[in-house]
C-alpha cells in the first residue's frame, strides 16, 4: 500500500520544476533558512518547495492535510517523534541482503531501532485516533497506520524481541587476553571467556603491580594449555556462559573505530571473535528480523520530507499569525478560470523578519486576476514597494499551491501551471550579450514556456536600456502577454507603458491590462497599491511640496533671505 501526504489516492505525480531564476527571485533559499536550522532538513525540503503543481485536486488535497497539522499540535509532536525513527530505519535492507552473521553489536542495536519504531506506531495510532481529523490525506494515514498495527505482527514481533533482548541481556562481561610488547604496549588480544556476571574488581593498576612486584608471572606458559577453547563454529556447539571459551588471538588493534561498537581499538580487535563465538545467538537474532524487516511500516519512511515540509511550515505560520499578521486557508479554483483574488496580501519574507523581532510596520494590499485585468503595470516611486508587492503575489501562488497558509485576509485562485520571473540579472551574466541583449533572451525563454494558465512576475524589465528602446520593446511584451493570456504583474518606472493602455488593449487577445500605482498618497510613503492611472509628475509634485523645493517656495525662501 502506498500513500502521500501531497497526493490524493491513485494520483499520477505531474509537479513541473520551477526555474532556477523563479527559485532565486523568489527566495526560496531564504524561505528553507527560516523553516529549520537544519541543512539535512533543508536539503529535504529543497525539492519540494522547487516544485509546483497545477491541478487544482492536489492543492486541495494539500490545503486539507496542513490545515490538520496546523490545528492540532499533537499531530505534530507526534510526527516530531517519528521523523529520527524512520531516519534510523532508512538502510534496514541491509539486512535482507547480509548472508553473513552479522555483528552483534550491529544487531543489537537494530533491535532497539525496531523496537522505537514498533512504539513509535503505537503512539501514532494513538494519538490519530484521538484527534478529529478533516483532510483526506491524514484520514488515510490513520487507516494506513492502523493497518501496519494490525496486520503487521506487532505483539509477535514484541514477544520475540523480548526474548532475544532477555537472551543478550544474560552477557555481562567478557575476559579477554592481552598480548604485550617490550614496551608493555598491546599488540594483540584475543576472546578467553563469556560470562554471565559482572567484572567487579576494579583495582587493576594494584593487581598489575602485585604481580610485578612478587613476579607472579606465568612463565612460559601457553593459556591455550590451561583452558578449554570454545570451538568458534555454531554447528558443533552452543553458547555456555561462564565458561572458558578462548577462540585464539587476533592480531589487529588497529581496527577502525565503528558505529556498531561505538568504541576503540580494542573493542574492535574482539568484535570479529565474539561474534565468531555467537554466531548461534547472532543467527537466532537475525532469524527473527527477517520475518519482519518487510513490514508495512517501512512504507512510513517514504513520508519523511512530506512529514518534515508540513511540521516546519505549520511551525513558521504558526509563528507568523502570533505577531498579529493574517493568515489563511486558500480557496482553490478551476484552473481554466484563470482568476486569482487576494485581500489584505503581504509578503512573506517581511513576515518572517518580523516573527524573529523585527520591528516592522508591514502593509497589507488587495489584487484580483480576472477577466477585467489579467494583466497589471505597476509604477511607482524608487523604494515605494513595488518589488516587495511583486514578490509577495509569486510567493503567495506558491504557498497556495503546496497548501500552506496563505499570507492574507483571503485568498481565493486558480492554480498556475508555473511561476516564470523576470528580474534584473547579475552584471557577471551580461557579459556575452550586454545587458539588453541578456534580458531580451530571457523573456523570450520565459514565453516559449509560458502558457496561458502561468503567472508572469516582470521587475524593472528592460529598465537598462534607453527609455525610448525600453518602452518599444516593453509595449510588445505587453501584448504578447495579453494574446497569451497569462496572468502577469510587470512593475517598471516606464510610466508611459502605463499611460498605453488603450493601445494594449486594443492588441489581440482577451486578457485585459490595467494600472496599478504604489508608494506615495499625499507625500506620504504609505505602500498601498491601487488601480490607478500612473502617478509620475503628481508623485514628484507631492514630493516637492514637502521638502519645499517648489519654484514658489524657494523663491520665497530666497526673498526672505534678502530682506
Amino acid at each position: 500500500m502506498e500513500i502521500s501526504l501531497m497526493y490524493p489516492e491513485n494520483y499520477t505525480e505531474k509537479s513541473v520544476a520551477l526555474t532556477d531564476e523563479c527559485v532565486n527571485d523568489l527566495s526560496i533559499d531564504f524561505l528553507l533558512e527560516a523553516l529549520t536550522e537544519s541543512k539535512t532538513e533543508r536539503e529535504q525540503l529543497s525539492r519540494l518547495m522547487s516544485e509546483i503543481c497545477p491541478d487544482p485536486e492536489v492543492a486541495r488535497y494539500r490545503c486539507g492535510v496542513f490545515e490538520d497539522f496546523y490545528k492540532h499540535r499533537e499531530l505534530r509532536d507526534a510526527m516530531e517523534q517519528l521523523i529520527p525513527r524512520l531516519a534510523d530505519l532508512r538502510d534496514i535492507e541491509r539486512f535482507q541482503k547480509d548472508q553473513e552473521g552479522s555483528a552483534l553489536w550491529s544487531l543489537v542495536n537494530r533491535l532497539r531501532e525496531i523496537d522505537e519504531y514498533v512504539n513509535c506506531i503505537t503512539e501514532l495510532k494513538g494519538t490519530l485516533e484521538k484527534l478529529e481529523i478533516e483532510s483526506d490525506g491524514i484520514k488515510r494515514l490513520k487507516d494506513f497506520v492502523s493497518k501496519i498495527d494490525s496486520e503487521s505482527g506487532f505483539d509477535e514481533l514484541r514477544a520475540d524481541m523480548d526474548e532475544v533482548f532477555n537472551k543478550i541481556k544474560r552477557l555481562k562481561s567478557i575476559t579477554i587476553g592481552v598480548n604485550l610488547d617490550d614496551l608493555l604496549r598491546p599488540k594483540s588480544a584475543g576472546v578467553v571467556s563469556l560470562n554471565d556476571t559482572e567484572f567487579r574488581d576494579s583495582g587493576l593498576m594494584r593487581r598489575f603491580m602485585k604481580f610485578v612486584d612478587k613476579k607472579e608471572l606465568n612463565e612460559g606458559v601457553n593459556m591455550g594449555e590451561k583452558s578449554q577453547f570454545h570451538p568458534a563454529n555454531p554447528s558443533t556447539s552452543r553458547l555456555e556462559f561462564g565458561a572458558v571459551v578462548g577462540t585464539g588471538f587476533t592480531n589487529d588493534l588497529r581496527a577502525e573505530t565503528t558505529a556498531a561498537t561505538g568504541s576503540d581499538a580494542l573493542s574492535n580487535a574482539i568484535r570479529k571473535p565474539v561474534t565468531d563465538i555467537m554466531r548461534k545467538t547472532v543467527n537466532d537474532i537475525k532469524s527473527t528480523l527477517k520475518r519482519y524487516v518487510n513490514i508495512s511500516g517501512y512504507a512510513l519512511i517514504k513520508l519523511m520530507p512530506e512529514i518534515l515540509f508540513y511540521v516546519r511550515w505549520a511551525e513558521l505560520i504558526e509563528r507568523i499569525r502570533d505577531t498579529g499578521m493574517p493568515v489563511c486557508k486558500a480557496e482553490i479554483r478551476a484552473a481554466d478560470e484563470r482568476y486569482a483574488s487576494f485581500k489584505e496580501i503581504y509578503n512573506l519574507k517581511l513576515a518572517i523578519n518580523k516573527a524573529n523581532g523585527e520591528d516592522i510596520n508591514i502593509i497589507t494590499n488587495d489584487i484580483d486576476f480576472d477577466d477585467e485585468h489579467r494583466i497589471f503595470i505597476l509604477t511607482g516611486p524608487n523604494r515605494g514597494g513595488k518589488t516587495i508587492f511583486t514578490q509577495a503575489v509569486g510567493l503567495a501562488f506558491l504557498l497556495a499551491q503546496w497548501g500552506i497558509y496563505v499570507p492574507a485576509e483571503s485568498a481565493s485562485l486558480s492554480p498556475v501551471d508555473n511561476i516564470f520571473t523576470h528580474f534584473p540579472a547579475d552584471e557577471n551574466e551580461t557579459v556575452d550579450l550586454g545587458r539588453l541583449g541578456e534580458e531580451s533572451k530571457r523573456l523570450a525563454e520565459i514565453f516559449d514556456m509560458a502558457s496561458d494558465k502561468s503567472l508572469m512576475l516582470l521587475n524593472e524589465s528592460l529598465a537598462t536600456t534607453s527609455v525610448a528602446e525600453g518602452l518599444f520593446i516593453a509595449k510588445d511584451v505587453v501584448k504578447s502577454m495579453r494574446y497569451l493570456g497569462a496572468r502577469a504583474v510587470f512593475n517598471t518606472h516606464m510610466h508611459d507603458l502605463a499611460r498605453s493602455l488603450d493601445e494594449l488593449n486594443s492588441a489581440e487577445g482577451s486578457s485585459r491590462v490595467e494600472s496599478l500605482v504604489t508608494g506615495i498618497h499625499d507625500g506620504e510613503r504609505s505602500f498601498k497599491v491601487l488601480i490607478l492611472p500612473p502617478q509620475g509628475v503628481s508623485y514628484a509634485k507631492d514630493i516637492a511640496v514637502k521638502y519645499g523645493v517648489t519654484y514658489e517656495k524657494i523663491k520665497e525662501t530666497i526673498d526672505l533671505k534678502g530682506q
